[in-house]
């Protein structure tokens, strides 16, 4: 049997593998599935900050993998976030970057408000499925 998936970890970000994950997953037709993205240097180790920089960065991260698939985040068709210690703040935080980044065209998402995220020191992780238009 052979695998039809194709995986991907794009120059510009960490090497995921120690951490059992792929950036992205392109399954057979047009899902792309966009492993989660967090505010992380070149090694992966999150990177000190407040939660608004932290949610920025992390976007960042998640165009840098859709851009390694040629893909954006207009293909993007949904999203899951995951906050630590959740509240009405930093929903507002969240909104006003997805706005900026989606304008009218948000996809659909999921928020999940968590005690923690795998590695101290993060506040905010962000994963995505993506539709490519296209076959390649």
């Amino acid at each position: 049997m052979t695998d039809a998936r194709t995986i991907t970890n794009p120059p510009g970000l960490h090497d995921p593998t120690p951490f059992g994950y792929a950036h992205a997953v392109e399954a057979p037709g047009q899902l792309v599935f966009i492993g989660g993205q967090y505010a992380s240097d070149e090694s992966g180790r999150p990177v000190p900050g407040d939660f608004a920089a932290q949610v920025t960065l992390a976007f960042d991260r998640l165009v840098t993998a859709l851009e390694g698939v040629g893909l954006a985040l207009e293909d993007v068709v949904r999203l899951g976030t995951f906050i630590v210690d959740h509240d009405m703040a930093k929903l507002e935080i969240l909104g006003k970057e997805l706005s900026a980044r989606f304008g009218d065209r948000l996809p659909a998402q999921s928020l999940v408000g968590v005690a923690a995220l795998a590695l101290p020191g993060m506040l905010f992780e962000v994963e995505a499925v993506a539709a490519r238009t296209t076959v390649r």
